[in-house]
């Protein structure tokens, strides 16, 4: 649909745009219908300046309505690109801040949220579109569009809403309907607005996707049966060791998911654990919890021949545990086998370890068909959940559309606040004078009256055609006239 804009006084000021892309404040269209192309007089009448050169009050202000920003999502996930390609578009935590306002700066992006696991790196933006975000994307993390684009998926609205609140209420995690990725999605949104990018568009989303999660994990079974990750580490380990009762372990990393692994695997009550961090203190509480002992990580290479498992997940940008140390390490325990687990993305073990004759090791890609065991007892659970996120899609774009006209509402109440004051002065300067106050109250509401119907009157009386049957319909509808329903 289309809305024709006519300003007073010069042809060439008329401008025709998309009636959806408009948004701003200053003259307001007296009314609009939502199905047809309509000609809206913002101005007709000859402007009056007062005496003095002051501000002319029944002359709106006209400033061109914005082309609406559309909520975009793009990124990449476990189900459309490999770990190789998943590590080199990750965000580290302490990056978050610093990514977010490059990319509010650099780019025409009104809104940003960026969520980044083990398992997917997304982009939440409010823009016009969604390309300068994945060439920023590319700059930032300086990996060719060719090498990421065959991986990366873009969605807007209303696919884009759908998304978020199916990530939120764990359906698109690795583990269906995990409760880690509603923590995650929170932790991207409380990131997001300490950085100031985080508008209202994209802050009423993540709260209707928070509340989406928590309808859909109280009302369905979708949370029931699941296997996480952590879980699926253990089942992957016993299968190397039988009983992990006689390993030692080394946990490396004390943040969230391995304080879940740890809970999972010291429920064996294995023979030790040991726990290596950056912060020796945060390694200490872990340690300490599951009756461990901390150590620094660059006590690593002493320390990692003693033990039978390990599982490592922090948020270092390169990997922490080479070839060359492993292959120490193997040789130190006359090559008795090692199971290691490496959950951080980007990786913290190099893959090349992989190849080593006595290393079991794992990735968090290694652990989907593990995890995907529980699956089919959920597919109930899951319809119902898809049903509750249908409804709630519809709601949420409800709040949308009815956002849109928030800017003409505000700017129509404006104009006429313009009006009413102007007249009020000529009314208060009639008074002084000494008319009576009954004339001078008349005169007001008269003088009000034909200000607030002079332009859709005239718009109205210039209409024809099928403009004129909409216009009709529209005027009826916005002023509740006689014969409307």
């Amino acid at each position: 649909m289309n809305l024709i804009v006519m300003t007073e006084g010069c042809a060439k000021a008329q401008r025709q745009l998309p009636l959806p892309a408009w948004r701003g404040e200053g003259a307001l269209p007296a009314f609009a219908e939502a199905d047809g192309v309509h000609a809206i007089a913002l101005h007709s009448r000859p402007r009056r300046r007062r005496a003095c050169g002051g501000r002319c009050y029944n002359r709106p202000s006209f400033c061109a309505f914005q082309p609406i920003p559309v909520i975009f999502t793009l990124g990449i996930n476990h189900h459309s690109a490999p770990l190789a390609i998943r590590e080199r578009v990750a965000f580290g935590a302490e990056k978050l801040a610093h990514a977010l306002a490059d990319l509010m700066r650099s780019q025409p992006v009104k809104e940003a949220a960026i969520l980044s696991t083990c398992n997917r790196t997304e982009i939440y933006c409010a823009a016009e579109t969604p390309e300068a975000v994945i060439d920023w994307l590319s700059r930032y993390h300086q990996i060719a569009p060719g090498e990421f684009s065959p991986y990366l998926y873009t969605h807007d609205q209303p696919a884009a809403v759908r998304h978020a609140f199916r990530v939120a209420s764990g359906l698109d995690s690795m583990v269906i309907g995990e409760p880690q990725i509603l923590g995650q999605m929170k932790e991207a949104a409380r990131a997001a607005e300490a950085s100031g990018a985080l508008g209202t568009q994209l802050h009423k989303l993540f709260q209707h996707a928070f509340s989406v999660a928590k309808e859909v994990r109280s009302s369905t079974a979708i949370g029931a049966n699941t296997v996480s990750m952590a879980a699926a580490g253990v089942h992957l380990a016993e299968r190397i060791f039988g009983s992990i009762g006689e390993q030692r372990i080394l946990f490396i990393g004390a943040g969230e998911m391995v304080e879940l692994c740890a809970a999972h695997f010291c429920a064996r009550q294995p023979k030790g654990v040991t726990v290596a961090n950056r912060t020796q203190e945060r390694g200490r509480d872990l340690a300490e919890r599951h009756h461990g002992v901390a150590i620094r990580l660059d006590e690593l290479a002493e320390h990692l021949p003693g033990h039978d498992i390990v599982v490592s997940c922090t948020a270092a940008p390169l990997p922490i545990i080479g070839l060359g140390l492993v292959e120490r390490a193997i040789k130190a325990r006359r090559h008795r086998p090692m199971f290691m687990l490496d959950l951080a993305v980007p990786r913290d073990i190099e893959q090349e370890v992989g190849d080593l004759d006595d290393i079991f090791l794992y990735t968090v890609d290694d652990l989907a068909q593990v995890v995907a065991s529980g699956f089919e007892s959920r597919q109930a659970a899951v319809i119902e959940a898809e049903s509750i996120i249908d409804q709630r899609v519809r709601d949420f774009l409800g709040w949308l559309a009815a956002r849109d006209t928030v800017p003409v509402i505000r700017s129509l109440r404006d104009a006429a606040e313009r009006m009413r004051r102007h007249e009020l002065e000529h009314a208060m300067k009639l008074l002084a004078r000494g008319e009576a106050p009954e004339k001078v109250v008349e005169h007001l509401s008269q003088r009000l009256t034909n200000k607030f119907l002079h332009a859709p009157t005239q718009t109205l009386n210039v209409a024809t055609g099928d403009d004129r049957d909409a216009l009709q319909l529209a005027a009826s509808r916005l002023f509740h006239l006689h014969g409307e329903n």
